[in-house]
């Protein structure tokens, strides 16, 4: 049995259970082996039943004195209860229900450590189908997987466990080259993979999830610094430097530019001088400018007789574009379109034609823009914005419009600086953390549901003195209907609340033109309040929006408030964020406080890494990174930076790896999830 044996090879896998497994991706051994535990049930602190609280999780150890008759409750279930006691005479009840495995394994008269929910009263507690181990177990550290239906933990331990047994040494071949391994301190390989699920001890556990988040660090940045590197050996589009046409077009603004966006004006159009295609990300944070900066790129892009294509994951942000850039550059002669796929056909295939044929300057657009019918005469510069809602893929596609053009990428979320080296580690990175003269701080206030009246008439009051209000609706649970909640939400207030004021509404599951529309009546004034689900977190714009508010804010990560709390701030008016909590406790006060006390996006970013981790940071694979195996390998800062430093000294020694074949092999296979195309 080897690491590509199919896992139908283990005992009590059959063609059903194998199928369950392929949900889960697991069709080898290999794959049943790098299914790690996503966390562990830590055993080794237990308190005694009285200490207990009720209604919360605890771990107890007791002693098992008494096994009670299975009762049948009702067709189809069947009632286990286990009495069980610890060293202070208090009892507790363990209940399972349709589990007569978990009944027969517990042994009358042996001790366990229990973890569950405890319930019931002071004087009689219960846990209802707590996971346990025995008192005497070397390892106290249980691990917990990602299931799927048919798949359950105990048929994962087990069939891990039967495949370590019966899998060879000699198997376990590590990829990572011996002198990484010495500079860096890590576990071996192989006993990494077997301590990752059943651990000698807790220290065991963490070395090993160290050994094999640190390998998938590594093989991440080795991927993006051969995609950097490798760009660097194609033949660019270099441009020729012009001072004075950049000169006529910062003194064209209606605005003065600040000295982080002149900095970065400066070195992207130093990119473009190159013999060789710029990649580089603009990361800023909301309200910092970045839209100025890539006007500056394009208008350097039209004077070198170059297209330029800007690429938005929404139409509503795409239309943005279209108008900011038409505005501060149609004067200086450079004819700007928009290309989304709500266009009707004809006029669609009439644009086209024009891009294609260079009547164009500036195309914005969506997926269009990558559509096969979407063609270029002169395509020198791509544009993504949003860029942590595109993969690497999408981005490769839009630069093969051109004849290897220079590449821009813009993000408004801001990220911590070490998660930013292993996402954006094919690009240069340029950082504006200057925002305008005379942009708004926006004051942010965090209430409960009990205050929403009081709120409310705040966001009246504001409406009264001649500004404009967001109120972002309740978010909806998994399943439920965006459409439905959001109108009803609108109509509730247009009922209740806000009756008399013209009240909007914004929803993802709107058409575009409706979309459009409702954004044209939110500017122009005609609605005072505009009703909108996240959508309004991008692309929105309306300098007179003085307060937006938030309910439900505790279901959002920090930094998708922060980027709602951008869309008002944007004028002349003293602006306010109100974000109203559903429901509280410890750690949701500690969030939200978090967004009153700063405003600074990358502070905030570095907050909402460390509560919540990489993998929701970015939400299910945003970023557009192959799926990793640990967890939560992103968040792990020492990790991180060791993993950077040693990518740095095998690329040194070997840029395309070929002194190191075992490690490129493991390379292109991680890339295999997403990005193999760009490698």
């Amino acid at each position: 049995m080897d690491m590509n044996s199919p896992i139908t090879r283990l005992g009590g896998v059959g063609a059903k259970r194998a199928e369950n497994y392929k949900k889960l991706g697991i069709t080898t051994i290999g794959e049943l082996l790098e299914h790690f535990p996503k966390s562990y049930i830590d055993f080794s602190m237990p308190v005694s039943i009285a200490e207990a609280p009720i209604n919360d999780h605890a771990v107890i150890k007791a002693l098992i004195i008494q096994k009670m008759p299975a009762a049948r409750i009702r067709q189809g279930l069947v009632l286990y209860k286990i009495i069980a006691e610890d060293g202070c005479g208090d009892r507790l009840t363990l209940i399972y229900y349709n589990n007569q495995y978990v009944y027969n394994e517990i042994e009358l008269g042996r001790e366990y450590i229990f973890c569950g929910k405890v319930s019931g009263n002071f004087i009689r507690k219960e846990m209802n189908t707590p996971q346990f181990v025995a008192a005497d177990a070397p390892c106290l550290q249980k691990p917990v997987y990602r299931l799927t239906e048919g798949i359950t933990a105990n048929m994962i331990r087990a069939n891990i466990k039967t495949a370590l047994e019966n899998i060879d040494s000699s198997a376990f071949i590590d990829p990572v080259p011996n002198f990484i391994r010495q500079n860096y301190s890590l576990a071996a390989y192989e006993y990494s993979m077997r301590n990752i699920h059943f651990p000698s001890d807790a220290q065991a556990a963490a070395l090993s999830k160290k050994r094999l988040a640190f390998d998938e660090l590594l093989f991440l940045q080795l991927g993006m610094l051969m995609m950097k590197y490798r760009s660097r050996t194609e033949a660019g589009y270099p441009m020729t430097p012009n001072r004075d046409q950049l000169n006529k077009f910062a003194l064209s603004l209606p605005f003065t530019l600040t000295n982080a966006q002149i900095t970065a004006i400066k070195e992207i159009t130093g990119d473009m001088c190159r013999g060789y295609p710029m990649n580089r990300l603009i990361q800023g944070d909301v309200g910092s400018g970045k839209t100025a900066v890539a006007a500056a790129a394009a208008y350097f892009a039209y004077v070198n007789h170059c297209q330029t294509a800007l690429m938005a994951p929404t139409e509503i942000l795409a239309n943005q574009h279209f108008k900011t850039l038409n505005e501060l550059l149609s004067p200086l002669g450079v004819r700007v379109c928009c290309l989304t796929g709500s266009i009707p056909a004809a006029k669609r295939k009439l644009l086209n034609k024009q891009i294609a044929d260079g009547e164009f300057d500036i195309i914005t657009g969506t997926h269009a823009l990558i559509s096969e019918t979407t063609e270029f005469k002169s395509l020198g510069l791509v544009i993504m914005d949003e860029q942590h809602r595109f993969g690497v893929n999408q981005r490769a596609k839009l630069a093969e419009k051109g004849n290897n053009p220079h590449r821009l990428v813009m993000s408004a979320t801001p990220i911590p600086r070490t998660l930013a080296m292993i996402i954006y580690g094919d690009l240069d990175i340029s950082v504006l953390n200057e925002l305008p003269k005379g942009r708004q701080v926006t004051e942010t206030y965090a209430v409960t549901a009990k205050m929403r009246e009081r709120a409310f008439g705040f966001v009246k009051k504001l409406i009264d003195e001649g500004r404009q209000a967001y109120i972002v609706c309740p978010m909806i649970e998994d399943g439920g209907n965006e459409l439905a909640a959001a109108e009803n939400y609108a109509a509730r207030l247009s009922e209740n609340d806000f009756k008399g004021y013209t009240i909007g509404l914004l929803h993802g599951k709107m058409s575009a033109a409706e979309k459009d529309d409702a954004m044209a009546r939110f500017k122009d004034g005609t609605v005072q309040l505009l009703v909108a689900t996240t959508v309004v977190e991008v692309g929105v714009d309306v300098p007179n929006a003085a307060v937006i508010l938030i309910e439900n804010a505790e279901r959002f990560g920090l930094s998708q408030l922060h980027q709602l709390r951008g869309r008002v701030g944007r004028g002349k008016y003293k602006s306010y964020c109100i974000l109203i909590a559903g429901t509280v406790n410890d750690d949701i006060r500690k969030r939200l406080k978090i967004m009153t006390e700063t405003t600074d996006g990358f502070k905030i970013s570095e907050y909402d890494l460390e509560l919540r981790g990489a993998g929701d940071f970015f939400g299910e694979r945003q970023h557009g990174l192959p799926e990793t195996k640990i967890l939560d390998a992103l968040s792990d800062r020492e990790v991180i930076s060791a993993a950077q430093s040693a990518a740095k000294d095998i690329y040194d020694e070997s840029p395309d790896l070929e002194k190191f074949p075992l490690l490129k092999c493991a390379v292109e296979k991680l890339f295999m999830s997403g990005t193999a195309e760009a490698l």
